[in-house]
């Protein structure tokens, strides 16, 4: 009885952390392009994407590795250390990469500033992954909750009264210091041994025991943002601000199988040890069920209402991109169904496979995204994002289910 209601307790949190989380992304690009105007919102929306393929670096092997590790010998001291490591990295990296791109100095602030922030997100996932071991999910729900009602608030009061992105996402930037230190902090030391030293062998042991996995979750944030780089290569800042606007209802799908995934992941990984694949395979298709339900749902909203509904918060006439955003709506929950299957792949420590998957996937996206947004401008951005999670969905439907009959049966048979 009381494991059920810490569970309830724990999904409900959990819900409501990573959803305003995840929702974060929208009020921003609602509050930049309605204060700073189109071309502002522009570079907030790829400077925005790129801190978020940054941030795959900083949690690197991320959350579901860290919580599924099997060697008990590597420390929450061991991770914090590695995680201080990739923060830092993520830093040096996006300034780099603004030299290389030429960007002016407006420009690269911004880079700067939205990369530091998601540094700050990336560090608080190392922390969240200490409670998520111990059970305490419903602390990490509650941590992120905080930080992000209290940044969108921080930033778009700051941002109105001084009309200066800068300012604005450095309050945001301290809203998750504050936490950082005073609620995150609090929660997690009881779990993290101060008095041990963190063992230099493991630290870097997660660099390559997790590198199969970190290059899977950066390649899919790749995939993910690869038609914004053909925009900002081919078009002007006015359709990246557009193509973000239509592109952002369709994070909720992801959202929604974050919900469903994470409260799973420890059942599904005793499910494989106890080698249940009947179960497993049931648990997997309530949870796909789940999100083709939802996804149907969301593409009649946002057929029938999604741009009208749209063009009120962002202020802008977007009754032309109808059919681009119900493309959109589609593609994701395409894309919701193969990051599933890659969650539970994951889980069971099957990477390289996918890290050959997501090459693939990455090359056909880099093409795809070029020559369409090239030839056919915001549609064909819109059209490749379609082909690329499509393929993605594809391929991963058709492999995980192979490999998991092929693991479990290799496993009977050598019993």
């Amino acid at each position: 009885m009381e494991e059920t209601k810490q569970f309830k307790k724990e999904f409900i949190w959990n819900i409501l952390g990573t959803g305003f989380n995840a929702f974060n992304s929208l009020f921003f690009m609602i509050a930049v392009t309605r204060i700073n105007g189109v071309d502002n919102a522009g570079i907030f929306t790829i400077a925005y994407a790129t801190a978020c393929i940054l941030y795959v670096i900083g949690i690197y092997a991320g959350r579901i590795y860290q919580v599924t590790e099997p060697n008990k010998e590597i420390t929450h001291k061991d991770y914090i250390i590695n995680r201080l490591i990739t923060v830092f990295l993520m830093n040096i990296l996006v300034f780099i990469f603004c030299l290389i791109k030429k960007y002016d100095w407006y420009k690269t602030i911004i880079f700067l500033l939205l990369t530091f922030y998601k540094s700050l997100e990336a560090f608080s996932e190392v922390i969240y992954g200490i409670l998520h071991k111990n059970e305490r999910l419903d602390n990490v729900g509650k941590s992120l909750f905080i930080k992000s009602v209290l940044s969108v608030v921080t930033f778009i009061i700051m941002d109105y009264f001084t009309q200066s992105l800068f300012i604005a996402i450095i309050s945001s930037i301290i809203v998750w210091l504050i936490v950082i230190i005073f609620y995150d902090y609090k929660k997690s030391k009881q779990y993290i041994d101060f008095k041990t030293k963190a063992n230099k062998t493991y630290v870097l042991n997660i660099f390559k025991l997790g590198f199969f996995t970190f290059a899977i979750s950066f390649l899919g944030i790749y995939i993910l943002n690869a038609p914004k780089y053909a925009i900002d290569k081919y078009l002007e800042s006015d359709l990246q601000t557009i193509f973000g606007i239509v592109v952002m209802p369709a994070t909720v799908i992801g959202l929604v199988s974050q919900f469903l995934t994470h409260p799973f992941l420890n059942q599904i990984l005793n499910l494989y040890e106890k080698k249940d694949l009947k179960k497993l395979k049931k648990l997997l298709l309530k949870i796909i069920l789940i999100i083709i339900g939802f996804g149907i749902i969301s593409s009649i909203l946002a057929y029938f209402l999604g741009t009208q509904v749209l063009g009120m918060i962002y202020g802008l006439n977007l009754s032309m991109y109808k059919l681009a955003l119900l493309t959109i709506i589609i593609a994701s929950t395409l894309y919701t169904i193969g990051m599933i299957y890659s969650s539970v792949l994951t889980t069971v420590r099957v990477t390289f496979s996918q890290f050959i998957i997501y090459i693939l996937i990455s090359i056909f996206a880099n093409i795809t995204s070029d020559i369409l947004t090239n030839n056919w401008n915001l549609d064909g951005a819109i059209w490749a994002y379609f082909g690329i999670m499509s393929l993605h969905c594809l391929i991963y439907v058709v492999y995980t289910n192979i490999k998991l009959k092929k693991i479990l049966y290799k496993e009977k048979i050598n019993e």
